[in-house]
């Protein structure tokens, strides 16, 4: 791992809360107390020896030492290969060449379908559904003083709008960046605690394993014989989190996933299985229902009632229980019809239920004509103010336009209002969260600190009993305890006070 000024997580909690200004004040605090501290240290010069035992001893220094396995492997990055850019290029060529082949396909299927299966042809509608579009288009469409009038009339209203929306927005992100200052503020204040928590605990985990190694070490250095090694105090990551719970619940979730997929496809086929017999008993109703209507058009076709209204009756019956041909001749013989009446009766009526598609109301989506049409379906409050300066002495176009523009002002302004106060309201319980995850980082970040320094003191440690297996000279042995003392108080992972 790289070691940075900031490899401490109370550090870098410090670095995320801090201002641009704190965060350059800090980093150059941090690089004083390094340089001051590891750099230009002075030191005593020491006189030459012929060996560099006492060196070892007091860096602790092993006789010998693995390099991390690590270090051997692999890290060659392949050659990239062009064969992803290959492929897209050669992928959307081929794409064009299947719209192509679908085109080709197409023209040739379409002179093979019937020509009541055809699509019918539409007119393309445009629809002007924006107030100001519509106000500009009668302007052009048709100029004259009311026009031009209701017209400018409603390009001022929305400009005026506009403005007065600008200014409202404006006035939002004011009052909320205000409020979030505040919560920021808060929020500072709040952290200083839970950073002293972790700054505290540190300092105490440190004077809490000097405490026990120098009991540990005294052992050593009062008796002669070697103590069995107390490595009890070096826990693994698991242990330091209370156990092997997380195994367990690793254990646990397991299970519970194998049940939930069981039970997950036994719902699928239970589902399946009741939908099928749904569209079964639905299959059996829908050819009661058919039944009966068919009944119901034989006895209207048999009951020698005005023409117009059988003939009505019957195509909408046909065609609703989408008859066959054959059954439409069955109902249509019975009527006292003229057999050239019944014949085109049942030719038309079998045709509009063959036909796979119909014209729309010429009235919404014109005659057909493949040629554009206007409309006009506005949603607007200026449409009612439009139709005022049309109409300015149609009291009831008056009301519309001060009530739709009072509405529309209202609800706008209430959305205005409903969303900075949700806004603030996020930031405050955003901030909250913060506070709340600093408070539980604090025990995880104390046992991460302490994992590490145990990972660091670890190998000294085991140096020095090797070193009273060997039975160095208690004078070693201090000199030994005292630097690996001093490395639990000032090495890795570093504490800036």
């Amino acid at each position: 791992m790289e070691i940075t000024l900031f490899n401490d997580g109370e550090a870098r909690r410090q670095q995320r809360n801090l201002t641009g200004v704190q965060r350059r004040n800090n980093s150059k605090t941090r690089e004083g107390v390094i340089v001051n501290s590891f750099i230009r240290g002075e030191y005593e010069p020491e006189p030459l020896s012929l060996n560099l035992n006492d060196t070892k001893d007091s860096l602790i220094i092993s006789d010998t030492v693995k390099l991390p396995k690590q270090l051997k492997e692999n890290q060659t990055t392949p050659e990239k290969s062009i064969l992803p850019i290959s492929g897209i290029a050669v992928g959307i060529m081929g794409i064009i060449a299947g719209l192509s082949w679908f085109v080709k396909r197409n023209a040739k299927i379409t002179n093979e379908i019937a020509r009541e299966k055809w699509i019918t042809s539409f007119t393309r509608n445009i629809s002007i559904n924006n107030e100001n579009d519509q106000a500009l288009v009668q302007m052009v469409q048709n100029p004259n003083n009311k026009t031009i009038r209701a017209g400018l009339g409603v390009l001022t209203l929305s400009a005026a709008a506009f403005m007065g929306k600008t200014f409202f927005d404006g006035f939002k992100e004011v009052w909320v960046k205000k409020k979030e200052a505040d919560i920021q503020k808060n929020l500072q204040e709040q952290l200083i605690d839970i950073e002293t928590k972790s700054f505290s605990g540190k300092i105490q985990i440190i004077r809490n394993s000097l405490s026990e190694k120098t009991k540990m070490f005294s052992k050593y250095l009062e008796y002669n014989t070697a103590q069995e090694q107390p490595f009890g105090m070096f826990k693994s990551a698991k242990e330091l989190s209370f156990g092997n719970k997380s195994d367990e619940k690793s254990s646990n979730s397991a299970v519970r996933y194998f049940l939930l997929g069981g039970a997950t496809i036994a719902s699928i086929i239970g589902l399946s299985l009741y939908s099928l017999k749904n569209l079964r008993t639905g299959g059996k109703e829908v050819s009661k229902f058919v039944n009966k209507t068919k009944n119901d058009l034989e006895t209207i076709a048999q009951s020698g009632k005005d023409s117009s209204f059988v003939k009505e009756y019957l195509e909408h019956g046909l065609q609703f229980i989408n008859a066959k041909r054959e059954l439409v001749e069955e109902i249509v013989n019975k009527t006292p019809w003229e057999s050239a009446e019944k014949e085109d009766f049942i030719n038309k009526t079998v045709e509009k239920i063959e036909t796979s598609t119909v014209k729309v109301n010429p009235n919404i989506g014109g005659d057909g004509t493949q040629k554009p049409s206007l409309s006009s379906f506005v949603d607007d409050y200026r449409a009612f103010f439009y139709n005022f300066l049309i109409e300015p002495d149609n009291p009831q176009f008056q009301q519309l336009f001060i009530g739709m523009t009072a509405l529309a002002g209202v609800s706008y302004g209430g959305k205005l209002i409903g969303d900075a106060i949700k806004e603030v309201q996020v930031k405050k319980l955003n901030a909250q969260t913060e506070i709340d995850l600093q408070k539980r980082l604090v025990s995880t970040e104390l046992r991460n600190f302490k994992s590490k320094k145990d990972a660091a003191i670890k190998p000294l440690v085991e140096e020095f009993y090797k070193q009273v297996d060997e039975g160095k000279p208690k004078e070693q042995l201090k000199t030994m305890a005292e630097n690996i003392l001093l490395e639990i108080k000032n090495g890795p992972p570093f504490v800036y006070s």
